[in-house]
Order: structure tokens, then C-alpha cells, then sequence
């Protein structure tokens, strides 16, 4: 008798997420350089798990460790010969699926031309872009097989094979083109005088100028393939107590740039002895995943692929909304006093954080800020107004988390620019992230100081803003504020653990509340009370609480899981699970909200959270979940859970035979994407 599993392994349940992104690659209904895009998004999640995860269980499988039971059963060694096996089978795929975009992109009138492939008329454009915008960023290193050489980024390269003329010494030469970081991958052409809209790699851009580069070298035959290393990514700080923590964290991440490999994607054109070379000069050994692929990698450059002036290969604009009673054109601060408001971001206005943060820098009335900090854009408006803020004579208070994995050099940065106005700068506990999205302000108010802030599910990132779905909550709550106030005088003063009333707060009380939370619906299902359990999540892997969801499933109360990422827990097991579903929504914004639904009797609690049901999220990290008191904002939290419920044309099935199966709509239903349904309910509000 075949029994279902009662987990499903992390690493292999994140490969089965980024399948569904791949099938949004594959989608004829995506606009079709969305689909393109589609495979950059899934190219880069893969170099990011290959990163932290896969390089994670190599560590564990070089390690003496025997702790084997960590990866339900499988050893580390065969853990990481099950990650490559399905890997290199997404890798075909997408690379079928590939090669079907550029055939239907050839029906748009947009066509791929490779080195071979120039017409006369391009060679002068060509030759001119490469002098101007290539040549002076290439690295080029003439490879030595007596030197050891430092080849230590994670970036691809060409390696560059050059056959002699028979006069020379050497017969054989290796070199290695590092692939320009700030150059456009792909070079658009001017049209041609019949509508064709021509785009060439940057990499075949370079195999066409080989006679310019290597124009010292006197060689019969050349050629060169493409070859990505990844490595490593986990930051090994160092342990010297005369150093600050900011060093650490700097050393780390240069020391990142030459950790161990963890894989090598190669051309599987190349040679076996030019192949063998570079496993030679890269320190490749056997517990590192080889991966052939095609004569293209760092196929993440297409997330970065032009528009070409097509709008109709593109999805429809969502301009950002209003938030109705809350203007952008008055006081914010004035409004809050009498009110909470959500924002649902990308659908509303960001910008609403943003003067947010400027009233309180400008206005008198303001004596102080203070503000987690995870991940910053690149150009960032909400430091601007720290900045301003602690010019005008504010006390501010940042936190700002140097661990930021991939943004640590940049928040180092910011870290620096903020410092230097006098901003007041903490970085947390150690072994503990700060993850929380908080903010609090003190203001004067009919004489007396009073609390406003907001409490957010995501990042304080413009950029990511655009793109990635969040919730805030503005609020004046002063009860909710005091106890936001509480977390930054844990990091700020005693470490001393907190009580709070209202906030769920880790890594103190996360796993307690969420478990108390669950049994009361359990326990009110038994007694004929309302109950039920409605998550949206990132991720799901802690075991306790993934037990304690079971518990409820044999109880009888029905538990509704909207999870994008990682999903460990196996819906529908009979006798153990048959009261949960668990969809997975992936589509045009990236979803990103962590919101907790519990139906109490028929006196909803709901709360809006940083954190996931990840272990790291509830032992090891400062996180806040802020529940929603206000009987309409309560309200559009539960509409749009139910519209992303009731999804139709992006939802998928997760941990269900077949894997990934599309939910389909209903006899007589219309299909209904999620995330145009949200936007239309905003856009309707405006009206209401």
C-alpha cells in the first residue's frame, strides 16, 4: 500500500513553485514578451536556490554531520542528485520553451540574429556600439595552465579556445570573457526598411569582434562557449571582536564572491577537454551540480528585456490608485487621527509611505521617527526623507538589517549615507534578523505626544512597490503604536522580552499565539461555532505548525491555504488533511502579503504579518503581525483573499496529483484572473 507523504521536501516543493513560473513562460494566453520575462524570473529563482539552498544541503553533505532525518528520509548526497535530475529537466524545458517564444517573436516581425547571421547594413552600427559601449567594460583573461587564476564571481563568461597559426610557440590558447554586468544583454538594431526588428546577444556581439579583441594573437581557428558558475552564498562572518559589525558583514560578502561552487551550467557544445579545463581552473568536484544547457546562460538578463516600442506584447498598465477618504494632495497625518487606512499596493499608490514620511520630516509638530528597515531600492525616497528628517532637527531611529541577503552591500551604503545625517543607526541582535515592517512616530497633539505609524507585510522599496502585492496599514491606533514603540525598545535598549496585548510579535510569541489561534477554531468547530482557517502566505515549512493546521484539517474545520512559494504541507490525505486546499496564484505581480484569517466564533481576527510559517521566520527573526480592528478594512482584507480564492485563470493546485494543475473554472463560470478582479474592486471603490 502506497501511503502519501506526510511532508514535502522544501527544496524539492521551491523546484515545483518555479515550475509554475515556468508554465507562465509557456502560457500562449501571457503577452508574449511577458513570457520572456517569465524566464528570467525563473532563471534568476534558480541561481538564487542553487545559492542558498542547494549550496546549504552541499554543505551538510561535506560536513560530518549525520543528521540525515532533516530531509525526510533522504541523505544530503542524494538530496542534491535529486535537485540536478529535476533541474536539468526544467532546463530543457525552458529551453524549449525558449526557442517557441523566438519562433512566434519571428511572426511579430522580431527576429534573434547571432555572429553568423550580420547583414552588411549592420556592421557599421554594430562595429560602433561595440567600440563605444563594449570594448571598454570587457574583462578579458588570457587563461595559464602553470598560474592558478582567480575566476571567482558569479557571472557567465565565454571561454575563448584559439588554435595557432603553426609558426607560433604555443599551439593552444584558453581565455576567458567575463559577460559586461552593466551592458545591455541584448543590443536592438534600427529597424530594417521592411519593418524587421532585429536583436542580438551581447555575447554573440562579442564573438563577432574576436578579430578586434584578440587582433595580437595570430590564429587559424577560434571559438568560444558559454559557461555560468554559481556559488555559495551564505555569509561566513568573521569572528574578530576588534572589528565592527559593519566590517563583518563587507568582508562576508567579498568573501562570498569567492566561495565554494555549487554549479556549473555549461554549453553542451563544448569540447570535453575545453569542458575539463575549466572544471580544472574552477575547482569543480563531484558534489557540485553540472547542468548542460544551450549556447546561452544568464537567461535572467530577459526579467531586463526591452519593450521594442510594443505595448501589445505587453500586459496592460495598472495605474496606481487612490485611496479613497486619503488624498495625496493634504495631510495624511490629519487624516489618520480619525481614521486607519490600507494600502494595497501595486493596485494603490505607494506613494502614500512616501509623504507619509515627508509630512513627518517637515512637520513641527514631529519630535521623532523610528523605522525598520529591510531592503531599500536602489535610489531611495523613503532615505531621502530620513535624511531630511534628522536635518530638520528629528530624532530618528533606523534600523536597518545589514543581513539583507543579496542586499547587503546596498544597505551598507544607505547605512553610511544615513549615518553621516545624523540619523541614529541600530543593527539589531545577533543571530537575529530583523524582518519586521514597522514604523512609529511621535507627535505633538492638543499638547500632549501621540503615536501614528504603519505596519506593512512588505518591504519599504519603491521599486519592488511596482511590482510586488503588500498591504499597510496606516494607523493611530495608540494601543497598536505603544506596542510598536515596545519592539524598537527591545532592539534599541534591553534586548528584555516584551509583552504585547495586541501584536503577534517573534521570536518571542509567533509559534504560542498562532497555535492558540488554531486551537480555539478547533475547539469552536466541536462546540457548533463558526470556524475556519484562511492563510495567504509565502511560504510554509515549519513541521509544528503544518501538524497543528493538520490537527484542525481531523477536527473538521475547513482551512483555505493561498501559498506562492514553498508549500511542505499535503493537502487532502484522507484521515490527516481532507479539509485543506492549498492554491498558488502566480500572474503579472509577484504575491507577496502574509495575511491570517481566523473566524473566531463569527467575530473575525485577522492580522496582517511579515512573517511566513518558516522557522526562520518564527525562532530567528524580529517579525510583527498587526491585527485589523476596523470593521471595513477587515472587510476589503476578506474580499480580496476571496477574489484570489475564487482565481480561475492563474491558480494552481498545490501537492496534488498532477502537480501545478490549473484551477479551472466551473460549468457556466467566467474565467476570472485575480489580479485584474483586485484592481477592478479598488477602482470601483473610488466611485462608491
Amino acid at each position: 500500500m502506497i501511503t502519501a507523504p506526510k511532508y514535502i521536501n522544501r527544496e524539492i516543493s521551491w523546484l515545483d513553485f518555479n515550475a509554475r513560473v515556468l508554465q507562465e513562460a509557456n502560457d500562449k494566453n501571457v503577452p508574449l514578451l511577458e513570457r520572456l520575462r517569465f524566464l528570467g524570473i525563473f532563471s534568476n529563482n534558480l541561481d538564487e536556490f542553487f545559492q542558498v539552498r542547494y549550496a546549504t544541503v552541499k554543505r551538510i553533505a561535506q560536513s560530518s554531520m549525520t543528521g540525515k532525518k532533516v530531509f525526510a528520509g533522504r541523505t544530503a548526497e542524494a538530496l542534491l542528485k535529486e535537485i540536478t535530475k529535476k533541474v536539468i529537466k526544467q532546463q530543457d524545458e525552458s529551453l524549449k520553451i525558449l526557442n517557441g517564444i523566438y519562433k512566434e517573436m519571428e511572426r511579430e516581425n522580431i527576429f534573434f540574429i547571432n555572429h553568423k547571421e550580420v547583414q552588411p547594413n549592420q556592421e557599421s552600427f554594430l562595429k560602433n556600439y561595440f567600440i563605444q559601449n563594449v570594448n571598454p567594460a570587457l574583462v578579458t583573461i588570457i587563461l595559464s595552465q602553470d598560474r592558478s587564476q582567480d575566476l571567482s564571481t558569479n557571472k557567465a563568461f565565454l571561454i575563448v579556445s584559439m588554435k595557432l597559426d603553426t609558426t607560433s610557440n604555443d599551439q593552444n590558447i584558453y581565455a576567458l570573457i567575463e559577460i559586461p554586468k552593466n551592458v545591455n544583454r541584448f543590443v536592438v538594431l534600427p529597424k530594417s526598411s521592411d519593418g524587421k526588428q532585429y536583436v542580438m546577444m551581447l555575447d554573440d556581439l562579442i564573438r563577432y569582434h574576436f578579430h578586434m579583441i584578440f587582433s595580437f594573437f595570430n590564429f587559424k581557428s577560434i571559438q568560444a562557449h558559454m559557461v555560468k558558475i554559481t556559488r555559495d552564498a551564505e555569509l561566513d562572518l568573521e569572528e574578530d571582536v576588534s572589528i565592527s559589525y559593519v566590517e563583518k558583514i563587507t568582508l562576508s560578502v567579498k568573501d562570498r564572491m569567492i566561495s565554494d561552487p555549487v554549479r556549473l551550467v555549461y554549453d553542451k557544445e563544448i569540447p570535453d577537454h575545453t569542458l575539463r579545463y575549466v572544471m580544472q581552473k574552477l575547482k569543480i568536484n563531484t558534489t557540485d551540480s553540472l547542468i548542460p544547457g544551450g549556447e546561452y546562460h544568464q537567461r535572467r538578463d530577459y526579467m531586463d528585456f526591452p519593450s521594442l516600442n510594443r505595448p501589445d506584447l505587453l500586459y496592460s498598465a495598472f495605474p496606481p490608485l487612490q485611496i479613497p477618504g486619503l488624498s495625496l494632495e493634504e495631510n495624511i497625518l490629519d487624516a489618520i487621527d480619525h481614521k486607519d487606512y490600507l494600502l494595497n499596493a501595486p493596485y494603490q499608490d505607494f506613494s502614500y509611505v512616501i509623504k507619509f514620511l515627508r509630512e513627518a520630516a517637515l512637520d513641527p509638530k514631529v519630535k521623532s521617527i523610528k523605522i525598520t528597515i529591510y531592503r531599500l531600492s536602489k535610489v531611495s525616497h523613503i532615505a531621502s526623507a530620513l535624511i531630511n528628517a534628522a536635518k530638520n532637527g528629528k530624532k530618528v531611529l533606523v534600523q536597518i538589517e545589514l543581513q539583507a541577503r543579496f542586499d547587503e552591500e546596498n544597505n551598507i551604503n544607505f547605512a553610511e549615507q544615513l549615518e553621516d545625517a545624523g540619523v541614529h543607526l541600530i543593527f539589531g541582535i545577533p543571530g537575529l534578523k530583523v524582518h519586521s515592517k514597522i514604523c512609529v512616530i511621535e507627535r505633538e497633539h492638543q499638547r500632549k505626544k501621540r503615536r501614528y505609524g504603519f505596519i506593512s507585510t512588505g518591504n519599504f522599496n519603491e521599486s519592488t512597490a511596482k511590482i510586488y502585492t503588500d498591504y499597510t496599514l496606516f494607523t493611530a491606533n495608540q494601543k497598536i503604536l505603544k506596542e510598536v514603540n515596545r519592539v524598537f525598545s527591545f532592539l534599541e535598549v534591553s534586548y528584555k522580552i516584551k509583552k504585547y496585548k495586541h501584536l503577534i510579535v517573534s521570536p518571542h510569541y509567533t509559534a504560542s499565539a498562532l497555535s492558540k489561534l488554531i486551537d480555539q477554531e478547533i475547539l469552536n468547530h466541536k462546540i457548533g461555532l463558526p470556524s475556519g482557517i484562511s492563510l495567504k502566505l509565502n511560504n510554509i515549512t515549519n513541521y509544528p505548525l503544518v501538524n497543528k493546521l493538520y490537527e484542525a484539517s481531523r477536527a473538521g474545520v475547513k482551512v483555505k491555504l493561498i501559498v506562492r512559494g514553498i508549500c511542505c504541507l499535503v493537502p487532502g490525505v484522507k484521515g490527516l488533511s481532507d479539509n485543506i486546499t492549498v492554491l498558488s496564484v502566480v500572474d503579472k505581480f509577484l504575491e507577496h502579503p502574509r495575511v491570517f484569517i481566523f473566524e473566531n466564533a463569527g467575530e473575525k481576527k485577522i492580522y496582517l504579518s511579515s512573517a511566513d510559517f518558516m522557522t526562520r521566520n518564527i525562532e530567528n527573526r524580529i517579525e510583527v503581525a498587526c491585527p485589523i480592528y476596523d470593521n471595513d478594512l477587515q472587510q476589503q482584507i476578506i474580499d480580496t483573499f476571496n477574489i484570489s480564492w475564487e482565481d480561475n485563470g492563474t491558480a494552481r493546485i498545490v501537492n496534488q496529483s498532477p502537480q501545478n494543475k490549473r484551477v479551472k473554472p466551473k460549468d457556466g463560470a467566467a474565467s476570472q484572473r485575480s489580479q485584474w478582479t483586485t484592481y477592478d474592486y479598488y477602482k470601483n471603490k473610488l466611485t462608491q
